[in-house]
């Protein structure tokens, strides 16, 4: 008889996870609450027009972009253009400084911030960003820069690469660290959106022999109390699915809460220190681009963004454009939802006047959880995350992208997920839980 593999959630940690688990012959079966698979990856389609929720990148020096090609799942896209980027301060637009000509011609900082910015372009890329995972970004850039606008430009750019808005907490090795992969190789925005991941690898996983169950909840992970050790799941329906180990891709806190008795185990430690990562976004399509050589705007002294993803990926038809319009928000957020898409609004006044004559759709989410926990300094950056075993109990396993010592966002949810299943796949067969099978 198969080993049984259970993977609680069906977004892309837990399809990696299931994919990889499936090729070592165990009997896999993934459970996902929701209607459909992909959870923030997950993308709306509708008359040609295709919403991610919110803005998404492929980073080609990524561990999801060298994961997803391991496993053969096939995608297509391009990388934006720098040429024609705007850097907004004190409401007006300026060239962006991305490089030589752009720094020497913008208007957003001086000759002395112009050229210890000269400086920091040059030397970022070098920055041992191991060396830093314990300071926060603030601690970091007021140690490193001399020029406000300088430290402003670069807290933009960590904002940019790992949608961040909270530079008292956040490590600057964490968010250096991103912002090092996008110069090294740049990002990817993907035709169709990012459902072209989900659906790939649900296909390979499939093939492979997994079995998908969307709709249904596990409302409990069962343990066998005299060794803790995992014995399956007890689904919403009551019903008991065996299983010798389970991964759970999930956020912290509903992780904790299907175990019983979670907050006194490492789980809930995990779920406590947890602070979630917001966005607030505004998805537009337009009948067409006002303003065709603007694709690109970075707020500097507010943490805002805005980018024209049909520029560089196929998500409308020819002539239309799609534009995600975000404020990364502050972790203890209060701001009024209002006055959040009333500024997102005025960006695109500045940037693309007279878009609003042209709307063929919109949608906002004021409350868009990007990430299911910063990475701190106080943990020690990317290496101080849990997981993905879960000490104490055995068989439980952890993904997703507050999960493991590599990458941020969807690079942490594809690496943990691998790693969850290459550590399943070196344990010894629970044999109590197959005999209950």
């Amino acid at each position: 008889m198969k080993e049984k593999v259970v993977i609680v959630g069906g977004g892309l940690a837990g399809l990696t996870a299931a994919n990889f688990l499936a090729r070592t012959g165990r009997e896999v079966t993934l459970f996902e609450k929701s209607h459909g698979l992909g959870g923030r990856a997950a993308t709306t389609s509708k008359n040609g027009i295709h919403f991610n929720l919110g803005p998404h990148a492929l980073y080609r020096a990524g561990q999801a972009y060298r994961i997803l090609r391991e496993l053969g799942v096939e995608f297509s896209g391009a990388s934006p253009k720098a040429d024609g980027s705007l850097a907004i301060a004190g409401g007006r637009k300026h060239a962006l400084p991305s490089g030589a000509l752009s720094l020497l011609t913008t208007s957003l900082f001086g000759l002395s911030a112009k050229l210890e910015a000269g400086r920091l372009l040059a030397a970022l890329p070098k920055v041992d960003a191991q060396t830093i995972q314990h300071l926060t970004v603030r601690e970091w850039l007021d140690r490193e820069f001399r020029q406000r606008d300088v430290r402003q430009l670069v807290q933009a750019f960590f904002r940019l690469g790992s949608y961040v808005n909270d530079p008292e907490r956040q490590s600057a090795g964490a968010a250096l660290t991103q912002f090092q992969m996008a110069l090294k190789e740049a990002v990817v925005y993907l035709d169709g959106g990012w459902r072209t991941l989900v659906e790939g690898l649900r296909a390979k996983a499939e093939a492979a022999g997994v079995k998908i169950c969307s709709s249904v909840r596990v409302a409990k992970i069962e343990r066998d109390q005299p060794t803790n050790r995992v014995i399956g799941v007890r689904l919403a329906d009551g019903t008991m699915q065996a299983a010798s180990s389970v991964i759970v891709a999930a956020s912290p806190k509903e992780t904790c809460e299907l175990v019983e008795g979670g907050e006194k185990t490492a789980l809930g430690e995990w779920a406590r220190k947890a602070i979630p990562v917001k966005a607030a976004t505004l998805d537009i399509a337009l009948e067409r681009l006002p303003q065709p050589q603007t694709n690109f705007a970075l707020g500097i002294d507010r943490p805002l963004y805005l980018s024209v993803h049909s520029a560089a990926a196929k998500l409308a038809p020819a002539g239309n454009a799609v534009i995600h319009v975000a404020m990364y928000l502050e972790s203890e957020n209060e701001a009024e939802p209002m006055a959040i898409q009333h500024e997102l609004e005025k960006l695109l006044d500045l940037v693309q006047p007279g878009w609003q004559a042209l709307v063929i759709d919109r949608r906002f989410l004021p409350n868009l959880t990007v990430s299911h926990a910063l990475t701190t300094a106080e943990q020690g950056g990317n290496t101080g995350r849990p997981g993905p075993e879960v000490p104490g109990i055995e068989g439980l396993y952890v993904a997703g992208d507050w999960v493991g010592a590599e990458g941020l966002l969807v690079d942490a949810s594809v690496a943990s997920g691998k790693r969850a299943a290459q550590l399943v796949a070196t344990q010894p067969i629970n044999q109590f839980a197959v005999a209950a099978a």
